[in-house]
């Protein structure tokens, strides 16, 4: 088993969060895990990506080449964009629909969209407005997270078992809460596989 995952998104949208949780349940699981540094502003609204490389065997390397990547996991559309060359034929981008305008230049979300169809391998979902009928928009990260989950080649239980560890010293409210954003973002993916 060997899984190449880009994050992709903008600071303060919970992309280091998805890491935390998809890399202990690889831990959980008994895999090996590469993350490289994230790169670019990691202040809120600046561009963040981060490599995530799961192995179940030592990996060497924690950069993900051009065309090898697996998943694209993006919680804003543009950056999903910007990372392409790094997704193999076979790989699928998981992505938000809801941008996130942090540039005045913004490319128009008609044409984002359109690009994104044009994949043979996405799913794309407004996040934001899932997480909201659950109570928060601050969830889409794991709205995203539930999404991508039928792709991550990773056992359900030991994602939810992550969310539990990660949000479980914040109350039950919450945990509750992750674990619903979860299950909507799982149904949806697997509802509008494209």
């Amino acid at each position: 088993m060997k899984k190449d995952i880009i994050l992709a998104g903008v600071g303060g949208q919970g992309i280091l969060s998805i890491a935390a949780i998809i890399g202990h349940a690889a831990v959980e699981t008994g895999l090996y895990l590469k993350q490289a540094e994230v790169h670019g502003m990691s202040q809120r609204g600046g561009d963040v990506q981060s490599n995530l490389r799961l192995s179940d065997k030592p990996i060497a390397s924690d950069l993900i080449p051009h065309g090898k990547a697996d998943m694209i996991l993006s919680v804003e559309p543009m950056e999903s964009l910007r990372y392409l060359p790094f997704l193999s034929p076979e790989g699928w981008v998981v992505t938000n629909t809801k941008p996130y305008i942090n540039i005045p230049d913004y490319p128009n979300e008609e044409d984002l969209m359109a690009e994104i169809g044009k994949l043979p391998h996405h799913v794309a979902l407004d996040a934001e407005s899932i997480a909201a009928e659950l109570g928060t928009i601050k969830a889409a990260n794991i709205v995203m997270l539930g999404a991508a989950s039928p792709f991550l080649d990773l056992e359900y239980e030991k994602i939810k078992n992550a969310i539990v560890f990660f949000f479980g010293r914040k109350g039950q409210d919450l945990v509750d809460l992750n674990l619903k954003a979860l299950e909507a973002g799982r149904e949806f993916a697997q509802k509008n596989m494209n």
